[in-house]
């Protein structure tokens, strides 16, 4: 009935070893807060192992649990629709000066006032780098719905008191 337990869980951990941190990031941006990023990719993690045989033999594993994540997003936002705002920065020790940490923040600030689908937008086309077609199929949308609430998302990012006076969130952040 498939493959061996213990090379599918020794298969599953060493994938969990590269794409944690990253799924964690971006968990933490769509979620607003980093103890419900974390708790985001337990869950995701939960319905990708019980898929592993399905999410290894994808073209992309690290797309296919992204897409998980972000589905499991979307179940909790639509069963619960609170708003949420981004009140902490995971840290990174030794990586980050005072100046950044606080450019960190005010962008972080500035993104979590976002409404969520602009949010959603913006994480995955500029965080994670999606391609504008990528996205769309992330959530579920027209390619047209997210150049919109992308470009509406950047536009508030810009006017946000926040981060008037940086030159360059994208190199300073």
């Amino acid at each position: 009935m498939g493959e061996p337990k213990s090379g599918r869980d020794s298969e599953f951990q060493a994938f969990i070893a590269v794409a944690w941190p990253r799924l964690l990031r971006t968990a933490f941006l769509l979620a607003g807060e980093q103890h419900a990023g974390e708790d985001l990719v337990q869950q995701t993690l939960e319905r990708a192992y019980a898929a592993w045989g399905r999410v290894k033999r994808a073209d992309d594993p690290y797309a296919y649990v992204r897409r998980i994540l972000f589905n499991e997003h979307a179940r909790r936002f639509r069963r619960r629709a609170p708003e949420q705002s981004v009140t902490a920065v995971p840290e990174r020790a030794g990586q980050d000066g005072y100046a950044q940490l606080d450019a960190r923040s005010a962008l972080l600030g500035a993104l979590g006032a976002l409404p969520p689908r602009q949010r959603q937008a913006v994480v995955l086309r500029y965080w994670e780098d999606l391609s504008e077609s990528q996205v769309a199929a992330c959530m579920g949308c027209s390619v047209g719905t997210v150049k919109s609430q992308a470009a509406k998302g950047i536009a508030k990012l810009r006017a946000s008191s926040a981060l008037v006076g940086m030159e360059s969130v994208g190199g300073t952040v």
